[in-house]
């Protein structure tokens, strides 16, 4: 329940968690699903510990949901979390050239969003600097992280709303109901920010996804192919959202750990 920033009178949180040494180490930041609109950090405890065994630090974001704040307050906030770990880097002894954003769901969408945006998109002028000078969108300095592995995450929300081709409430209560809808729902839309020099990117999605349709992750891989960023899809054939086997469950983590592994090198060189 580290406050990370204030927003709108909202305390921002965040949890560290860390082992008992004090060496320096790659740190996965983790954001949590519910459809923008419901979800606690809580809810990703358990899935902290294999982050753990593999030797790095965890730090485990919440944000405002829908019912406080629609669209784009989610990325406005999970950018600004990112902030705060780099600036706190000495401080957690996290390794800033190993980082990692991690997300299922909604939380995918955010950790996609979180890294990919570039400063001058603006999202994230409420983030104080060490100074707690305010930044205009043209002073942010640029973020730039290892990895994100995005698990069934949601890529084009203006497919999702009324009117478009996979209409759900969840993304239509995040975005409100604004006249500007459709394009304030591309401009927080992972597929709208994929250019060249981006992060590698892991996707992991079920074809048969009942809460986020699986035409989402295959078209943020095909833009992803065509420019020219290191991506791998993992799709897994049978399941409903999350409602995955054991087995498939380890075949997730198995392909994580590996896709990480192979963007960070061993931990501690």
């Amino acid at each position: 329940n580290v406050v990370y920033g204030v927003a709108a009178g909202h305390e921002l949180r965040l949890d560290v968690y860390q082992r008992k040494d004090e060496h320096v180490a790659p740190v996965v930041v983790a954001i949590h699903g519910g459809g923008w609109v419901e979800g606690t950090k809580e809810q990703n405890q358990l899935e902290v510990l294999p982050w753990l065994q593999m030797g790095y630090d965890v730090v485990n974001v919440e944000y405002r949901l829908g019912r406080v704040a629609e669209a784009p307050a989610a990325v406005e906030d999970c950018r600004c979390a990112l902030r705060w770990v780099l600036k706190n880097a000495a401080k957690y002894h996290f390794d800033t050239n190993k980082i990692v954003l991690i997300g299922g769901s909604a939380g995918g969408h955010l950790a996609l969003m979180t890294g990919m945006l570039p400063a001058s998109a603006g999202f994230e002028r409420s983030c104080q600097a060490a100074d707690e000078n305010r930044w205009d969108k043209a002073e942010a300095p640029e973020m730039r992280v290892a990895a994100i592995v995005d698990w069934a995450g949601i890529t084009d929300v203006a497919d999702m709303l009324i009117g478009g081709g996979n209409p759900r409430g969840y993304a239509v209560e995040w975005i409100g109901g604004r006249p500007d809808a459709v394009a304030e729902a591309k401009r927080v839309s992972p597929l709208t920010y994929v250019r060249p020099g981006l992060p590698p990117v892991l996707m992991v999605h079920s074809a048969d996804d009942n809460i986020v349709p699986y035409s989402n992750t295959t078209k943020l891989r095909d833009a992803l192919n065509k420019a020219g960023v290191k991506n791998q899809l993992l799709t897994l054939t049978t399941g409903k959202h999350f409602d995955w086997t054991t087995e498939q469950w380890e075949q997730v983590w198995a392909a994580t750990r590996k896709f990480v592994g192979e963007q960070l090198g061993p931990v501690g060189e």
